[in-house]
């Protein structure tokens, strides 16, 4: 994906600093918001996340960071939600300005509050996304409830929220009580997607439910069961991204994309930033990426890994070819493999790195009826494999520079 700091100015003229997410070799039709939880900032792993799996699906993502919070200018303390609201509308007017009116709005817990509020408000919001949101405002309160003394008396409290000190001043709680109910939405009438895991325990799953039955048609719920409020675990956002994408796509009258083309049977793409590399074969595409320790994003198998895959789908496609020609009962092939550089038996130079040769640790499960002569030849057949082949023989690569 390419990814792009950019700013824009709120409705009080504060820099607002935010992130845009693209795909790689395409102008998306669509964009979305995100909005991120209360507290939080734009490079949290969740809005991180799943901005950058909604990049790989063709959307061009915006996350940025409310008034006061992260890299944007302002103080917390002289914040509330109808800020956060008017930021998501300065966001969206921002990028109809530079690129695209957005078609999408996301929001995180509290974030997912100011979308409805802000969707309300824009013509060009297609679609609408809560993940883990409250639908009454007055729970936000309980982040606090034990400061409210303090607030009512002198104004303001320092408040302690996920370890961070923050103060809260008596507008902030006096916007909340005005905008109460987030579920008094009835009235917008456009595609909504509620998100919530049934094991949060600072939103609880009721909080969906009452925005769903507030909602019309259409709307959808999805359980992220397992996950926390955070969204702490990755897979657990990388899912919610790619649930968003397929989503959206029915509600989105989108043109008709450029696709990654070659006169090859492959080719693969990469941006100037990180190893995210979106893959194209055939009628397929996909993407493939490094792990995280070694400065990827970890969106996709490595390329040993994509290596190690067709040779483990070749072995059991040859395998299952061979058994339906001699008509052998065999109901399933299961290849494991992994990669790995080890020194040769018969190496006279073992201390020398250059020694280690390329080694794929390859173990096949078959289930049928087979004896033990017929598992036998199995054996000698997955060793026939035309990917088997192609690795175990010397090949070579001729390359040259493309116009």
């Amino acid at each position: 994906m390419n990814k792009k700091d950019i700013s824009f100015k709120n409705a009080d003229g504060k820099e607002l600093k935010g992130v845009l997410e693209l795909p790689l070799n395409e102008t998306p039709t669509d964009f979305a918001i995100f909005a991120h939880c209360f507290t939080c900032n734009k490079n949290f792993h969740a809005p991180t996340n799943i901005s950058r799996t909604l990049a790989s699906h063709g959307y061009g993502v915006l996350r940025f960071d409310f008034t006061g919070l992260g890299d944007s200018e302002g103080d917390f303390e002289d914040t509330n939600f109808s800020g956060n609201v008017e930021d998501l509308i300065s966001a969206a007017k921002y990028l109809e300005e530079n690129y695209h009116a957005p078609s999408i709005m996301i929001g995180h817990s509290l974030g997912g509050a100011a979308a409805l509020f802000a969707s309300k408000q824009l013509e060009s919001i297609r679609c609408m996304v809560t993940i883990n949101a409250p639908s009454n405002l007055t729970h936000v309160k309980s982040h606090f409830k034990s400061n409210m003394k303090e607030i009512e008396e002198q104004g303001y409290a320092e408040v302690n929220i996920g370890g961070r000190e923050f103060r809260i001043k008596q507008q902030f709680v006096k916007d909340l009580d005005d905008n109460e109910d987030a579920t008094a939405l009835q009235e917008i009438r456009k595609a909504l997607l509620i998100l919530h895991s049934p094991q949060d325990n600072i939103v609880s799953i009721d909080h969906a439910e009452d925005l769903y039955r507030s909602a019309w048609h259409p709307k959808s719920f999805v359980s992220l069961d397992g996950a926390d409020h955070m969204l702490s675990d990755k897979s657990d956002s990388l899912y919610t991204g790619n649930l968003i994408a397929t989503w959206a796509a029915r509600y989105i009258d989108s043109e008709e994309k450029e696709e990654l083309s070659t006169d090859h049977e492959v080719v693969a793409n990469l941006g100037e930033h990180g190893y995210t590399t979106q893959i194209r074969t055939g009628n397929h595409s996909f993407i493939a990426d490094e792990p995280a320790k070694v400065g990827g994003a970890d969106l996709g198998p490595t390329p040993y890994e994509l290596v190690s895959a067709g040779l483990a789908a070749c072995t059991s496609m040859t395998i299952q070819m061979y058994a339906h020609r001699k008509n052998w009962s065999i109901q399933n092939v299961e290849t494991h493999v992994s990669y790995s550089k080890k020194h040769a038996d018969d190496c006279e130079n073992c201390e020398d790195a250059g020694a280690k040769i390329d080694t794929f640790e390859r173990e096949i499960s078959i289930k049928g009826d087979l004896d033990e002569k017929q598992l036998e030849r199995v054996l000698q057949i997955a060793d026939k494999c035309p990917v088997h082949k192609t690795l175990s023989s010397t090949g070579k690569i001729n390359s040259k520079l493309r116009d």
